[in-house]
């Protein structure tokens, strides 16, 4: 299948709220969804103890209600359900999303850690897939407001941007309608806190002005190859992810990269999209560039 959106769903209400996210998103670029389940051991403990455990069925139902639930929304959206499975489901749902504009997730795991949204499976997925990865939390009922009136939030490395990650923030918010916020985060040299010393204000102001350019120089260009979207450049003190998390609350989606670069013990994700997949309260997209 050419130009689809992926959507891995388990049964569970992240995974629903996940395949709603999907739909709306497919909808939106004019492409079909595919809806995935990719199996493991662990699917023998939604079977009928007192009977055979045919699994097989039951994660086809599955699919099925999942699908119906979308048509229900989006009768016009054209919806394919799918089994995979025999392997890894990180490697599986990495395999199956080759060649999907987007693959979107659950994002939360079987763990009961407060603040640790992410379950292992999601992670690992995000740190390897080769195409834009979207994880949605069960909780947009939960956040008040029109969603529609809600900004994009990209994490900007002004010191080394990509074009990818910058290119599909654009793309989400000329699709939303809706404002693009660019944040920068950057903290002052440590000598600043040693003792308690307290720079003068005009070096403050300095180091200010400099990650102020460097923001704006890493987004020329940009305003011209998308007019309709309003850009509002955003640095701040801080840490990126600690900003992004903060402006997660009020946000339609946050946008981060992640290098394709493999580290020594595997692919790794990168500590600020680490960081804002486990704490952020919107739905988190993880763009792979080089």
């Amino acid at each position: 299948m050419t130009q689809h959106l992926l959507a891995g769903v388990d049964g569970s209400p992240q995974s629903t709220a996940a395949a709603r996210w999907a739909a709306g998103e497919a909808v939106r670029r004019g492409i079909p969804l595919r809806l995935v389940h990719a199996r493991t051991w662990l699917d023998n403990f939604h079977a009928d103890p007192s009977r055979p455990a045919d699994v097989r069925t039951l994660t086809l139902r599955m699919l099925s209600d999942a699908r119906a639930e979308i048509l229900r929304s989006h009768p016009e959206l054209e919806v394919h359900t799918e089994l995979i499975g025999g392997g890894e489901p990180v490697d599986e749902l990495a395999e199956a999303a080759t060649g999907a504009e987007l693959l979107v997730l659950g994002s939360r795991g079987f763990g009961g850690f407060s603040g640790l949204l992410v379950g292992s499976v999601g992670l690992a997925v995000a740190a390897r897939c080769e195409v834009p990865t979207v994880l949605v939390r069960d909780t947009e009922g939960e956040r008040p407001g029109d969603p529609r009136a809600r900004e994009v939030v990209l994490g900007v490395d002004s010191h080394s941007p990509s074009f990818d990650v910058i290119d599909f923030a654009f793309q989400q918010a000329a699709r939303l309608g809706t404002v693009l916020r660019a944040v920068h985060g950057w903290t002052p040299p440590a000598v600043w806190g040693y003792a308690g010393w307290v720079p003068p204000q005009a070096e403050a102001d300095q180091f200010r002005t400099i990650e102020t350019e460097l923001l704006a120089e890493a987004l020329t260009g940009w305003r011209e190859k998308y007019p309709d979207v309003v850009l509002v450049e955003d640095c701040r003190i801080g840490t990126g992810s600690s900003a992004l998390v903060d402006l997660s609350a009020d946000a339609a989606l946050v946008v981060v990269g992640r290098r394709r670069r493999p580290h020594h013990a595997g692919m790794r994700i990168g500590p600020v999209a680490h960081a804002v997949l486990h704490h952020a309260q919107a739905p988190v997209a993880v763009v792979p560039h080089d």
